[in-house]
């Protein structure tokens, strides 16, 4: 993915966070190796578990470990999830949106912006309705 963002900016990023899912020794290398700032969550992450108390991953993923936890609230990973997630979840969830109805590229694209406006709209009024 650093690499795909690399060919389509024309230049390597110089900070790059991902999930759980991505923290492996082999990962945080990569992005050593390409001097890339990596915020890697350690949570939960499949290959540190089965966890050991007080010991999480290898060196590493110790390193990322504690470069988040003392960032505490200023660490740009504590943004990530307040980004894009909450809104895919308040679609599939609030707004029972689970598949699209039409196929075709073109159509779906409009479905979505259907989706995206409907959204954003409700949002509005919650606000206006509350101030």
């Amino acid at each position: 993915m650093v690499e795909a963002v690399g060919n389509n900016l024309g230049r390597k990023p110089a900070q790059a966070s991902a999930d759980a899912g991505y923290c492996s020794e082999l990962n945080l290398e990569a992005l050593v190796a390409r001097g890339i700032d990596g915020l890697v969550s350690h949570l939960d992450a499949p290959s540190i578990r089965p966890r050991q108390p007080g010991k999480v991953g290898g060196p590493l993923t110790q390193l990322i470990a504690k470069k988040i936890d003392d960032g505490g609230f200023e660490t740009p990973y504590r943004c990530e999830s307040k980004w894009v997630e909450p809104v895919f979840g308040q679609i599939k969830e609030a707004r029972g949106f689970r598949q699209f109805v039409l196929r075709g590229i073109e159509k779906v694209r409009a479905e979505w912006a259907m989706i995206c406006t409907a959204h954003n709209l409700l949002k509005l009024f919650t606000l206006a309705k509350a101030a």
